[in-house]
């Protein structure tokens, strides 16, 4: 591993660059204009108006040279092609399950194994359900519940492993619902929504054993796989000396599937797949995969995008590669820190998330703390980054419309993969800094406009007066 090489501080980028993309400079006079225009939703913003772009490390980041090399070789074939053959060869040889089904990204994989295994008033447990997860969940009249432990909703503790599910609460869960009522049940590794923060082996196999008990599957969001096996080997005794790969299998074998983005640590840019060990469960899931998605053998992906797929999972598994990964991650948020600012402890794997709710207690929760963080990033630095908090997460009772707030205020600063320079994180933390002195000055953002479903997408803000 890098750092066990060389005697310097100094985490370098384990690669060279051999393209590169311009990035267009923006006045502040320019960015005021196009946030206003956009309504005040990051999303809304066109690219090439984003100076350094962490609104997600979704399909954001760069490809290698033996990725593009592998694109070349992509076989289009609409039945069995030699890509699927592959990338059916790559998922295998790390996550282990039977069956592996092609989709063109996490939450097709969602839709798909929410759609066959849930019913109207399910109930599935997770540690933290992302925002796709919670809606595919829901959209069939079932209940996303969070399991997460208490230590992972204090920003402040140093536990390491924060974000575990809280297995008693499982367990009650059972009790009282019945474990009829709970065809799954999964574990977001890493946890995005709680941080990026990771699950400890241990916390797996007790989940495991409770589930066991009742006949419950256990699925895993895999996104963040690798980024979640090397702080297992970081942090957990017994793993100090074990490869990424071993650490991926061993956690691997005590689920039953997994859905996997892999626009995350698939390092390419579209795709991803579900996975199951059960052959009626994935007889089913394909049966849908080609109403909606594909044949089999491809998912709605072209058969180069299997073969970039097939050689990110392998690359991913780096260890020189996860060190400078995680560092970069660290040496943000540790700057963020020194500046003073609240931020989830200790930084998770791919992002650094910022407390807007201990920031800025000048804005109440419903006026949406973190959206009006994120607005002032891109108007003083042309930052994008992407609210996680109320207006991602509140409840709107649909009797009452009355909403509730989300448990954390959360901006999140997701780094994309082997993208930006040293010099990229530096003008971020520059532009934090400048941003820190004037935050008692922020202001609140109402809603004026929204959807049904995932509305942090294309819901329209304006400032509170």
């Amino acid at each position: 591993m890098l750092k066990k090489e060389t005697n310097f501080r100094t985490i370098i980028e384990p690669f060279i660059i051999k393209s590169i993309e311009p990035i267009k400079i923006t006045s502040k006079e320019d960015r005021k204009s196009i946030i206003e225009r956009a309504n005040y939703n990051l999303f809304k913003i066109q690219a090439q108006d984003v100076l350094i772009d962490l609104l997600t490390d979704s399909g954001t980041g760069a490809m290698s040279s033996e990725q593009w090399a592998a694109i070349m070789r992509g076989d289009e074939s609409y039945a069995g092609s030699q890509s699927f053959q592959r990338f059916e060869k790559s998922v295998k040889d790390i996550f282990g399950f039977k069956h592996v089904i092609p989709t063109h990204q996490g939450r097709a994989a969602e839709r798909i194994l929410f759609s066959v295994m849930c019913k109207k008033d399910s109930i599935v447990p997770n540690n933290t359900h992302f925002d796709t997860t919670r809606a595919n969940v829901e959209y069939q009249g079932a209940q996303a519940l969070d399991l997460l432990i208490e230590e992972g909703k204090d920003p402040k503790n140093l536990f390491p492993f924060k974000g575990n599910m809280d297995v008693k609460k499982l367990q009650t869960l059972i009790e009282e619902q019945g474990a009829e009522n709970i065809p799954l049940c999964m574990i977001t590794i890493t946890n995005n929504s709680g941080g990026g923060q990771p699950v400890s082996m241990e916390n797996v196999r007790q989940v495991k054993k409770v589930l066991s008990e009742h006949n419950i599957p256990l699925y895993f969001d895999a996104a963040r796989f690798a980024e979640n096996a090397y702080f297992i080997k970081e942090r957990e005794v017994g793993y100090k000396d074990k490869s990424i790969k071993s650490i991926v299998r061993e956690m691997m074998s005590y689920g039953d599937g997994c859905t996997m983005s892999a626009k995350k640590d698939g390092l390419v840019n579209i795709g991803g797949f579900l996975c199951t060990n059960d052959d009626i469960t994935a007889q089913k899931q394909k049966d849908l995969l080609i109403l909606t998605e594909g044949f089999p053998s491809y998912g709605g992906l072209a058969g180069r995008d299997l073969d970039a797929i097939a050689v990110g999972l392998q690359e991913v598994l780096d260890e020189s590669y996860l060190h400078y990964r995680i560092s970069e991650t660290r040496y943000l948020g540790e700057h963020l820190t020194q500046i003073g600012y609240p931020i989830l402890l200790p930084p998770g794997g791919h992002a650094v998330y910022i407390d807007a709710k201990a920031l800025l207690p000048q804005i109440e929760p419903l006026a949406y703390p973190g959206q009006s963080l994120s607005v002032e990033l891109y108007k003083i630095g042309g930052i994008r980054t992407v609210e996680i908090g109320s207006v991602m997460f509140g409840k709107i009772d649909p009797k009452t419309g009355k909403e509730t707030p989300s448990d954390m205020e959360l901006v999140r600063l997701a780094l994309p993969r082997r993208t930006h320079t040293q010099s990229h994180i530096d003008y971020v933390i520059e532009v934090m800094r400048e941003i820190f002195t004037s935050k008692n000055k922020l202001g609140g953002y109402k809603i004026i406009k929204q959807p049904p479903f995932l509305r942090h997408f294309t819901a329209d803000f304006e400032p509170i007066k």
